[in-house]
């Protein structure tokens, strides 16, 4: 029987690339998503994946979700935790609506999940969880004080959580992706965006799929003695 592995945010862009590529490892993929019902069908039906819909800042929805995945689909044995959202503005214009729902969703979210994850990975003695970061959490952005603090929590998380998970067989890594050509990179005015690809020192965007090949690995059996690093995946444009 294959491992089970829940993608959060699964449905599109890097979630989407992760989803497919685990699938072609082998896993039975479960992706969650939180929005659009028609999209997540689309999704369903081109790839053959199931989603699940709730709310990852929702932590009862979480526990529940992934207890469900695990009486319907099979015990989770992979997690990545790549949903996320911006709200972005600079601190004096940030409201705490926008401060709070991106650090209950991005940074709270890895919590619930592997809440809902982490005691059945300890029982069986095995698991991989894998938390999405960005480059703008380790260097700053201004605009970003919510999502970089969220992001460079993340990163303090997976360091904290892979010293509990380690003695159980329990994998815990972050990666933390530069400037990706996804919807949300698109949608940046054209000058700003040529500005952005002007620091990155291999000259262009990344692509979702080489996101994706990061986890498969952190995910597979061969990086068992992976645990605790973060994975920056960026063109060179922060080395950190």
């Amino acid at each position: 029987m294959s491992r089970v592995a829940i993608v959060t945010g699964g449905t599109r862009g890097i979630g989407r690339a992760i989803s497919e590529a685990l699938k072609a490892e082998g896993l039975t993929v479960v992706a969650n998503y939180a929005g659009n019902d028609e999209k997540a069908r689309v999704f369903t039906g081109e790839t053959g994946i199931p989603a699940y819909k709730w709310d990852v800042g929702d932590h009862q929805a979480c526990v529940d979700g992934c207890a469900r995945v695990a009486s319907e689909v099979g015990p989770i044995d992979v997690l990545v935790n790549n949903a996320g959202i911006t709200r972005d503005a600079t601190l004096l214009k940030m409201s705490f609506e926008d401060w709070y729902d991106v650090m209950r969703i991005n940074l709270g979210g890895c919590f619930n999940m592997a809440k809902g994850c982490f005691a059945g990975m300890k029982e069986r003695g095995w698991g991989r969880i894998v938390n999405i970061g960005s480059i703008n959490g380790q260097a700053g952005q201004y605009g970003q004080v919510n999502y970089a603090a969220a992001k460079s929590g993340i990163h303090g998380f997976t360091k904290a959580l892979a010293q509990e998970g380690a003695r159980f067989g329990i994998t815990v890594n972050a990666i933390a992706p530069g400037y990706i050509d996804t919807d949300m990179v698109a949608a940046v005015p054209e000058n700003v965006l040529e500005k952005i690809v002007a620091r990155i020192p291999v000259g262009r965007l990344g692509h979702a799929e080489e996101i994706a090949r990061g986890v498969t690995f952190l995910c597979s059996e061969h990086a068992g003695f992976v645990t605790g690093s973060t994975l920056s995946i960026n063109g060179g444009q922060h080395m950190y």
